[in-house]
């Protein structure tokens, strides 16, 4: 059984967010639309069978850190470019996961 409240801490303020103000999905829905909740800004309560099995709560983005993981990022594609001997474009075909899907 969980409380009726629910505290959302960050280093920056402190925020309680009520059991009847969180979005309720099941687990099917939350897999299903993963990405959108992932990225939203709202706790969500994950269900199964109607019985609440699991929280999601964001965290505030560190833009610093996502601009190095960017960076880090942009620096692993170039050397896998260099050392494969691959064009950008041939790279972006070969990781297209879109394609495969349909496949």
């Amino acid at each position: 059984m969980f409380r009726s409240r629910l505290a959302v801490h960050t280093s920056e303020r402190h925020e309680v967010t009520t059991m009847s103000e969180l979005k309720n999905v099941g687990v099917r829905e939350f897999r299903d639309h993963a990405t959108a909740y992932l990225s939203g800004p709202d706790p969500v309560a994950v269900s199964k069978h109607g019985r609440v099995i699991g929280f999601y709560i964001p965290l505030e983005r560190d833009i610093e850190e996502v601009q190095r993981a960017v960076a880090q990022l942009t620096a692993s594609i170039d050397r896998v470019v260099v050392e494969s001997g691959l064009s950008e474009d041939d790279l972006d075909r070969l990781l297209d996961l879109r394609r495969h899907q349909a496949s």
